[in-house]
């Protein structure tokens, strides 16, 4: 058994991405290519996002720090923490409102 802290992995994450030009830092919780479910920490900058992207499989966010804005279209979802959002199975993009942190949860299917 494994066990992570994600309050310290959201901690490090953040300032990883404040500092990065990027605006943007990852870290792989669980998973990697040789395993269906992949659980990956993201933290964004405020202001900065992930452009427009395909869903790679099932997807979830759980935001853990910040608020998100999930974009599909024209359709968009704002996160908080504590809240689950479900990635539309169409190209989509996420924006950092203020300095954020969340949970993506992958089940690829190819």
């Amino acid at each position: 058994m494994n066990k992570s802290s994600l309050t310290a992995l959201v901690r490090q994450q953040l300032k990883l991405a404040v500092d990065a030009s990027s605006g943007r830092s990852a870290h792989t919780v669980f998973g990697g290519h040789e395993h269906v479910l992949r659980q990956t920490l993201v933290a964004l900058a405020g202001g900065r996002k992930l452009d427009d992207h395909e869903n790679p499989g099932e997807a979830t966010l759980h935001v853990l720090h910040g608020r998100v804005s999930l974009r599909c279209g024209d359709d968009s979802w704002e996160g908080s923490p504590g809240d689950l959002l479900v990635v539309p199975d169409a190209r989509h993009s996420l924006e950092a409102l203020e300095d954020s942190a969340v949970l993506l949860t992958v089940a690829k299917t190819a």
